[in-house]
């Protein structure tokens, strides 16, 4: 995790040839009831923007491993890499990078035209430091938000005890035992054209995230 070496914007992500894992953490009614019954229930709003992270650590660190007021459970949600990629090549950047749009005008009309937002915020260590690489988060609205709750997901686990015996580990000082718990995160494949539309990159990082 600490490899200073890695493409500045990877996805890695625990994942096999159908599914890939992605991270949310929510209040206990929500998160019990998704966990139980591997879908969200009717009161989960399908009409607001949803967030999922590949990271684990990055959940962490968002979460308070899995210890914020809203966020006590911490869930590991298999989804369908088809349902994933599709909203990866209908992405827009929430925010304008002149690396990837030629101008503000493109963006903001990339913006109107999608219910996906790609975010790429510093990755986290186990003592959820920011990293030199970025992390992938994935925002989806709309219709993408419903495709997710209701067609992607094909397995939810409930991850707050792994969450909570890696933080007491990381606090014991024994930082080897932590990392052994942690998911095992790899490159996810992309194609170029999809990269590109999120703005992928292959290059090593070598200096410090803002």
């Amino acid at each position: 995790m600490e490899n200073t070496e890695m493409p500045r914007r990877m996805i890695r992500a625990a994942h096999t040839d159908d599914t890939v894992t992605v991270y949310q953490a929510y209040r206990p009614g929500i998160g019990d009831h998704a966990a139980l019954h591997g879908r969200f229930p009717e009161s989960w709003s399908r009409s607001r923007m949803t967030w999922i992270k590949p990271s684990f650590l990055w959940m962490m660190y968002r979460s308070g491993w899995g210890r914020k007021e809203g966020q006590e459970r911490v869930l590991a949600l298999d989804i369908g890499r088809d349902g994933f990629d599709s909203a990866l090549r209908r992405a827009c950047l929430s925010h304008f990078d002149r690396s990837v749009y030629p101008d503000r005008e493109t963006w903001a009309e990339r913006v109107r035209s999608t219910q996906v937002r790609v975010q790429w915020d510093p990755e986290r260590d186990l003592l959820l430091r920011p990293l030199p690489y970025r992390s992938l988060q994935l925002g989806l609205t709309g219709r993408a938000t419903r495709d997710y709750a209701d067609h992607w997901i094909v397995g939810i686990r409930d991850v707050t005890g792994l969450a909570h015996r890696v933080h007491e580990l990381v606090r014991s000082g024994d930082r080897e035992a932590a990392a052994a718990l942690l998911p095992r995160e790899r490159p996810y494949p992309l194609d170029a054209e999809t990269a590109a539309v999120i703005g992928a990159t292959t290059e090593p990082s070598d200096r410090p995230a803002p």
